[in-house]
């Protein structure tokens, strides 16, 4: 998808997604995968869906919030150490430009984030 034009819209839930593997170097357990897609932007901002399966992973944060659709996972921090949180549906979350996270997913995430 090149774009959402101003006055449409898709069905965040059942929008299919292309999963590609992660880099091994990112899988802390497991053989998790992801997808994303880019739906518009506006001043700057992404605004996308993004999912990944279950197992868990290591990354580096953008700036972004996101809501869950459906899922459920934990995020810890590992800097800033911070507590974990336990999302799902409807977890609204903000994360920061260079955070070190681990993803523990155990049910298939999909969120919708604008970064």
């Amino acid at each position: 998808m090149s774009g959402l034009p101003a006055g449409s819209g898709v069905d965040a839930f059942a929008l299919p997604l292309a999963h590609g593997a992660l880099p091994a170097s990112e899988v802390v357990t497991g053989a998790p995968t992801t997808a994303s897609v880019a739906l518009s932007s506006l001043g700057g901002v992404e605004v996308g869906i993004w999912e990944m399966t279950p197992g868990t992973a290591s990354d580096v944060e953008a700036d972004e919030v996101f809501v869950v659709l459906s899922g459920r996972a934990t995020i810890s921090f590992v800097s800033p150490p911070l507590p974990s949180l336990d999302i799902g549906p409807g977890s609204v979350v903000r994360l920061a430009e260079g955070m070190h996270t681990v993803w523990t997913v155990t049910e298939t995430l999909r969120k919708v984030y604008a970064a």
